[in-house]
């Protein structure tokens, strides 16, 4: 598979523009995510309304497909419940490991849909669900 398949527009606007990428100063819950493999690094920040997911930024660094998966997925969960984040979660990890190839199932992934050919690149899986495995954390810290 060639990068230039991966790298679409989509994925490279969200790297370059991310509007996400910030700090949110009264977020509830915090999380911490880090790839060691490639250096990946990102702190997912939540501001929550009871069950509802009212606003989420993150900051930190890494590559194109980290950075542009941690934006994409902060634009589908924001203003969701954390149920409804958990399970768009679940769903973005099983269609990278190609357990969920279904589209009707996958269109609730919107436009993470992007990145469903990182399954055929090994190398750069980590990179793409190590926000969603930070939020799934997050979402953990939030419900207990």
């Amino acid at each position: 598979m060639d990068l230039n398949s991966v790298y679409t527009e989509l994925i490279m606007e969200h790297n370059k523009n991310s509007r996400n990428k910030r700090q949110l100063p009264e977020a509830d819950v915090c999380e911490h995510g880090h790839n060691p493999s490639c250096g990946d690094d990102i702190t997912i920040e939540l501001k929550l309304d009871n069950n509802l997911i009212k606003d989420v930024a993150f900051h930190g660094s890494g590559c194109a497909i980290s950075q542009a998966s941690t934006s994409i997925m902060i634009d589908l969960i924001k203003g969701k419940t954390t149920a409804e984040a958990q399970e768009l979660v679940e769903t973005f990890i099983a269609m990278i490991k190609k357990e969920v190839t279904d589209p009707q199932k996958l269109r609730k992934l919107k436009d993470a849909m992007a990145l469903k050919n990182i399954s055929n690149m090994p190398a750069r899986v980590k990179c793409a669900v190590l926000s969603w495995h930070t939020l799934r954390e997050a979402l953990n810290k939030a419900n207990k």
